[in-house]
């Protein structure tokens, strides 16, 4: 590649990060018009500053429609159980429930809005805990907002060993480690010890974000507890067994959440009366009583099955590998820009395996839990009809969102923006490049909605970076999926999912501009800590 890492083509690589951040953050605008605008800025870019053709870009755009279809099949779907339980009135039933696990609302919180999620990101990701997540957490009165932005910070310490370690295999594969077992551990050592220092920060915030120092206080026994399943798990089990490093401690972290809701300190009723992340007017106003005749795992039951699904298809390797032979596809040619960046032909582009696939398991759990309801009368004659109306008007904005953030992203690493602003990056820092690696992981599932994606796209590119500076590559790509777990706490195509299920579609900006500050705080963190290790 020939083209010219300059402040110019630099800052012109950066800049439709930039307008989306300023759209989003600064000026509140939705998801829609903002991807629209990213996506028409990077498109500018390519063609002008990049030299890209138009044929060039229309593959780009075309590669960014198909990859935004494995999360559109999570979207839909989730939207669709949503209603199903909606129409049902189970969440009403769920909420009064809630006691018989702990009268702790704290503790509630704590169990639908991080251990809950973390266990479905250990098994499906994709966004599917914060669109799970979200309207559980508004069934037992939490306001719509904060129900997007509590799941978000807390599951997203699984996004690395999480779907059963898809991630993490990604940046084994982009680093060529697979044979290289000492790299391999000791890379994992390192991520898992970043990674904990996210859950444990993620733990902290949900306690702040729900009482401040009240909260905080009542609620740290319990954070350190599940922290040091989670985190400490998670660091032992990456040494023998990726896939199920993430599945297994939040197993034990549902178990322990049931007990420490027995114990003395959780077991009476508390609560933050003035709590500002709970609607209160709505409950004094009352609500209508879920059916009497529903028990609360009959409220549940097609979350089980959906848990039950995932776990016999992708653990039951002869089941996961039949259903694995079918895929999906397109071949795209290769191309080249004017600079001499070469986008590779593929013959199967990015595959979708429909059958494995966390969309899938929602569909036949949302179908499922549909027949049941109807079954038991909970569902009336008819509603079908409604349920399908109220999913398509909640589904198309988010739709179009996510097309145009994951399009964005192939035309710029398609036609070289990528590549020129993490090299800008590493030129120009130098040995002090390791503060900003986690930034890069970061920035990479922000652009990507996925850290799999961010390991892809970026975790060749660690690996040569700390080769050419002589540096333990280790804690490097640590730090790289480390970073791009924390980052998808603000990947555009999580906030869609959660905005779309809680109702508040459009306020995308103001989610954003919640979660970012403290994604950037955890980053740089993780990223002293490496200067530290690596140059000091």
């Amino acid at each position: 590649m020939t083209i010219p890492v300059t402040v110019f083509t630099w800052m012109m690589a950066v800049l439709p990060i930039l307008v989306l951040l300023v759209l989003m953050v600064k000026m509140q605008m939705g998801a829609v018009k903002a991807a629209l605008i990213g996506l028409l800025v990077s498109s500018i870019s390519a063609i002008l500053v990049y030299r890209a053709g138009i044929f060039h870009i229309g593959m780009e755009l075309l590669k960014g429609v198909w990859s935004s279809l494995a999360i559109l099949i999570v979207v839909w779907p989730a939207i669709l159980l949503y209603e199903v339980v909606n129409e049902a009135k189970a969440f009403q039933v769920f909420k009064q429930s809630m006691g018989q696990v702990t009268k702790n609302e704290l503790l509630q919180i704590m169990l639908l809005g991080w251990i809950f999620t973390s266990f479905l990101q250990g098994i499906t990701g994709f966004g599917v805990p914060v669109a799970v997540g979200a309207p559980l957490l508004i069934g037992i009165g939490m306001q719509p907002f904060w129900a997007v932005v509590i799941p978000l910070l807390a599951h997203t310490w699984g996004n690395t060993y999480g779907t059963l370690g898809a991630a993490w295999d990604a940046l084994v594969i982009q680093a060529d480690m697979a044979d290289h077992i000492t790299l391999l551990h000791s890379t994992a050592l390192w991520a898992t010890t970043f990674i904990w220092i996210w859950n444990f920060t993620a733990g902290i915030m949900l306690c702040w974000f729900y009482g401040r120092g009240r909260a905080l206080k009542k609620g740290l026994p319990a954070v350190l507890v599940i922290s040091v399943i989670h985190g400490g798990g998670q660091l032992l089990m990456s040494q023998w067994n990726s896939t199920l490093a993430c599945f297994v401690p939040c197993c034990v972290a549902i178990g322990a959440i049931i007990l420490l809701g027995r114990t003395p300190l959780y077991r009476d009723a508390w609560r933050v009366e003035d709590s500002p992340v709970m609607n209160r007017t709505k409950e004094t106003a009352g609500e209508e009583a879920g059916p009497a005749d529903m028990s609360v795992w009959q409220a549940f039951l097609p979350y089980i099955a959906l848990t039950g699904l995932t776990l016999i298809i992708l653990l039951v390797q002869p089941i996961k590998t039949f259903l694995s032979q079918f895929r999906l596809g397109f071949a795209f040619p290769g191309m080249i820009t004017g600079y001499g960046f070469e986008d590779a032909a593929v013959d199967l582009f990015s595959p979708l395996t429909p059958f494995t696939h966390a969309g899938m398991f929602l569909l036949v759990s949302a179908i499922f839990g549909y027949v049941y309801f109807s079954g038991k009368h909970w569902i009336g004659a008819g509603s079908g009809a409604a349920i399908g109306k109220r999913t398509v008007k909640k589904t198309v904005p988010s739709s179009i969102s996510v097309i145009c953030f994951i399009a964005m992203s192939k035309v710029m690493s398609g036609t070289s923006q990528t590549t020129v602003m993490a090299q800008g990056i590493a030129g120009v820092m130098g040995e002090a490049y390791v503060v900003l690696a986690p930034v890069v992981g970061l920035l990479g599932s922000f652009m990507t909605s996925s850290n799999m994606a961010s390991n892809i796209l970026f975790g060749g590119f660690q690996l040569t970076t700390a080769n050419l500076l002589g540096m333990d590559a280790a804690p490097i790509l640590g730090a790289q999926t480390a970073g791009g777990a924390i980052g998808a706490a603000i990947c555009p195509g999580n906030i869609v999912l959660g905005t779309t299920t809680a109702g508040i579609m459009g306020k995308e900006g103001m989610v954003l501009r919640r979660v970012l500050p403290i994604t950037l705080v955890a980053a740089a963190i993780v990223g002293v800590i490496m200067y530290g290790i690596c140059v000091l």
